[in-house]
């Protein structure tokens, strides 16, 4: 599975330099490149919500949807930032459920 995702970071890596390499286009490359980064690094936040399965669930398949609207951005130049955000939502929840059940916020 490690694999696998390893193989697909560096494939959307290597569509987004073919894109540039076909276009010559720097903007379209940073922002591909800056969306790729913060869908990488909400994938990374979204593995402290392992401990609620449904959420994490959740928080996968917007992360999957995320990486779609990237691909979409790169191919059809339409950007979807609703759904590049959308995996906040978990994770916002999450620390919500955290902060009103969560041992972390014992009063006393």
């Amino acid at each position: 599975m490690k694999g696998l995702i390893i193989i697909a970071i560096l494939l959307t890596v290597g569509i987004i330099v073919w894109q540039f390499k076909k276009n010559k286009d720097i903007k379209k490359l940073l922002i591909s490149l800056g969306t790729f980064g913060f869908i990488v690094s909400l994938a990374v936040m979204g593995n402290l919500t392992r401990s609620v399965i449904p959420i994490y669930i959740a928080h996968l398949i917007l992360i999957i949807g995320a990486w779609g609207s990237l691909l979409t951005y790169m191919y059809k130049d339409r950007y979807y930032w609703y759904v590049i955000l959308s995996p906040v939502i978990t994770i916002g929840l999450f620390l919500l459920l955290e902060m009103y059940t969560g041992s972390s916020n014992e009063i006393g």
